[in-house]
Order: structure tokens, then C-alpha cells, then sequence
């Protein structure tokens, strides 16, 4: 009796401490996702133990619940197993009465949630390349907490889980319990389906999702030819600010091709920001090698109303060299390729670069990829949905 005392209060008190570390991972969470204005959490220390960075990936949920909420629960659960024997015989817990080997569920759900655990920190080690140390903690935590409820001298493990299901069988030969197992799991199907449809609590998954067509395409499918992207006469204007060495850039023209494409009223309007020495004054150090070169052919294949034709090419392509650009262009119908390099490296050309970059810098733009519309300025790529959004708001319309 008093060994059940003292394992009782042992589980409980590490219990305690899962559920006050999940309460707190569970804030990290919320300040990384939806806080714009967070500091970085205490446990965000390196590239290598970063909490924050851990909970604005992907993997930190699970059927679009945070991780941190499913530890709640565990946690929780556990805190009523413990308190079982106690209010089984109150008239509304009278359910609680099935549950007649506690700490047989507590060690199996601890070994479920440590085994899981494990898969999640090969996850963080090996693709995330980050660790959060408080997950490490509750890792540890649960399975303490199954070591302290398991009995050892009377099968242990296997006991443990054969005793759990032997227990869920026996509860649901009661036809009242039956339907109470089924009605609780259809509510819960249901609020895991609107969780991963809607991606309520996880905008992080719901952002990948926008991006992903565009991060994993290997060519421009709604690619136009000209000078003009979208409408002559629109009502909106959208001006992207680009470096065609910018990685993010290249999934950035897709998305504008497409949006052009999708709503009426909208026109898209090119607007160079190399991040390169060789024609940006505003930097310190090299960074994108060869973007000034083809910033240049862009703008004199602009004087040849071929633009939009060499925009997509430069950022598939990424062309290294003069001669590489001429080779990629040189298919283009109705591009005179002479005509093209004497632009691309006259003054005039130059000049212009010089004057876009200027123009760039004096609005605050100094990285890539950048939009406006009108005096609203954003610096970065917003997903798929909220760049529609934007231009809908600002007076474009649905086709």
C-alpha cells in the first residue's frame, strides 16, 4: 500500500513537471508562429538548440496540433488515471470504473509517447538539423514516468500492454461504453479532420503548402511573352523587386505569373535589385556574383519587348556567363542577339540599373524578393493565398 503511495506521488510529480514544460513549449510555439513581435525564447541559444526554429517547422505538429497539445493531453490523462479509484464512484465520473489498472495504462502510454519520441528526435537531428531541449526533457520525462509505473516482478512491459487491451476489450463488451468509445472517437476524428484541413493552429504547414508548387517547380508553366505580365489598363499595379540570383526570387516569379494570370485588373511590374559589387554600391561584401550581368540583358531585352521571355529563362537557366545568356536567348523569336549585347553593355542600359537600384534603397528595399503596391511595401515573399489577398484588397478582381 505504501509502495503504491510513494509511486503514486512520484508520477504525479513528474507528471507535474511534463505538463508545466508543455505549457511553456506550447507559449514558444505560439510566440514563433503568431507573435511577429516575440523575442527568442531562453532555449533558442545556437543554430543547433533552437526551440523557436523547431516550432516554426513543419514537423512540430501532428494533425495540425501542436505537438505541445498532444503532450497536454498525455499529461493530463495521466493526472486522471492517477485520481481514478478516487471518483469513479461520483455519479458522472461512474465511467471512470473501467479504468481498473491505472498504472498498467500509464507504462504503456509512457513507453507509446518515448518510442514516438524517439522517432521525433531522429527527425529533429537528421532533417530539422535543430534540437529543442525542453521536447528532449519531456522525452526523458515520459519515459520515466512508464518506468516508475510499471510492475517488474509481474511481467512488466508485456503485462502492461497486455493489461491495457485486455481492459479496452472488457470495457467495451458494455454496449453503453461502446457507444460512448464511439461517439468520443467520431468527435475526435472530426476535430483532427478541421484541424488538418484547416490548419488553424499551424500556420507553418498551412505556408509550406502555399509555396510548395512554386518551390518545386523546374520551369515556369504559366510563363508570358512580352513586356507586359498581367493586364495593359489594370487598376492594380504590383512592382516585384528581384535578384535573378536569389533562390526564393525564382519561386517568387511563378507565383506572379500565376496570380497575373488568375485575377483581372492586376499588372505586374518588373523592377531589378541586384545584389551584386559589380553594380550595387549599397553593399559591403560580394553575395550574388553575375546578377548585374543579367539585370542588364533583362533591361535590353525590355528595349526589344522581350522581358517577361527572358525573365523565367535567367531564373531557370542561371547563367553564368555573356555567353551562356546569348545561348539561352538566342531561341527567342524576334530577339535581335546584336542588338541585345550592344544594349545590355551600353551606358544607357547601365545607367538605368544604377537609377533602379537607387530608387530601390531610397523606399527601404535592400533585399529580395521585395513588392508594392502603391505605398505599401513588403519586404520578402508572402505565401500563395496572402499574396491574392493583397492584390484583392488593393482592387483587383476574380476572373
Amino acid at each position: 500500500m505504501e509502495s503504491t503511495r510513494v509511486k503514486k506521488i512520484s508520477i504525479f510529480i513528474l507528471t507535474l513537471i511534463g505538463f508545466i514544460t508543455t505549457i511553456k513549449l506550447a507559449m514558444i510555439y505560439y510566440d514563433a508562429n503568431f507573435n511577429p513581435y516575440a523575442l527568442p525564447s531562453f532555449c533558442s541559444v545556437s543554430d543547433l538548440i533552437d526551440c523557436d526554429g523547431v516550432a516554426k517547422t513543419t514537423e512540430s505538429q501532428f494533425f495540425g496540433i501542436p505537438l505541445a497539445y498532444w503532450g497536454m493531453f498525455l499529461y493530463s490523462f495521466i493526472f486522471l488515471m492517477l485520481i481514478a479509484d478516487k471518483i469513479k464512484n461520483i455519479k458522472i465520473f461512474k465511467f471512470m470504473e473501467v479504468f481498473k489498472n491505472p498504472f498498467e495504462y500509464i507504462a504503456s502510454l509512457g513507453i507509446i509517447s518515448f518510442a514516438i519520441s524517439m522517432i521525433l528526435l531522429c527527425v529533429s537531428l537528421f532533417q530539422i538539423n535543430k534540437i529543442c531541449i525542453l521536447c528532449a526533457f519531456t522525452y526523458a520525462l515520459n519515459l520515466l514516468i512508464a518506468l516508475v509505473a510499471l510492475d517488474y516482478k509481474n511481467g512488466g512491459v508485456i503485462k502492461a500492454f497486455k493489461q491495457s487491451i485486455l481492459d479496452f476489450l472488457d470495457a467495451i463488451k458494455n454496449r453503453a461504453y461502446l457507444i460512448a468509445f464511439v461517439i468520443v472517437m467520431l468527435i475526435a476524428a472530426s476535430g483532427l479532420t478541421y484541424t488538418t484541413i484547416t490548419m488553424k493552429f499551424a500556420p507553418q504547414v498551412k505556408s509550406a503548402r502555399d509555396f510548395k508548387e512554386f518551390v518545386e517547380a523546374k520551369t515556369n508553366k504559366y510563363a508570358v511573352s512580352g513586356n507586359i505580365l498581367g493586364d495593359k489598363n489594370a487598376k492594380v499595379t504590383l512592382i516585384t523587386y528581384t535578384d535573378y540570383r536569389c533562390p526564393i526570387c525564382f519561386a517568387y516569379n511563378i507565383m506572379v505569373h500565376k496570380v497575373a494570370q488568375e485575377l483581372k485588373g492586376v499588372q505586374v511590374i518588373h523592377k531589378n535589385l541586384p545584389l551584386d559589387m559589380e553594380c550595387n554600391k549599397y553593399l559591403k561584401q560580394p553575395f550574388h556574383n553575375g546578377s548585374c550581368r543579367m539585370a542588364r540583358y533583362s533591361i535590353a531585352a525590355e528595349k526589344q519587348g522581350k522581358l517577361w521571355d527572358v525573365n523565367s529563362l535567367f531564373f531557370e537557366k542561371q547563367p553564368d556567363t555573356e555567353e551562356e545568356i546569348i545561348e539561352i536567348v538566342k531561341n527567342i523569336q524576334g530577339l535581335d542577339i546584336n542588338q541585345l549585347k550592344n544594349d545590355a553593355n551600353s551606358k544607357e542600359v547601365q545607367d538605368e540599373l544604377l537609377k533602379e537600384i537607387d530608387e530601390s534603397y531610397s523606399k527601404g528595399i535592400n533585399a529580395t524578393p521585395s513588392s508594392q503596391i502603391g505605398q505599401d511595401v513588403f519586404i520578402g515573399i508572402k505565401p500563395y493565398s496572402e499574396l491574392k489577398k493583397w492584390l484583392l484588397d488593393a482592387g483587383a478582381e476574380r476572373k
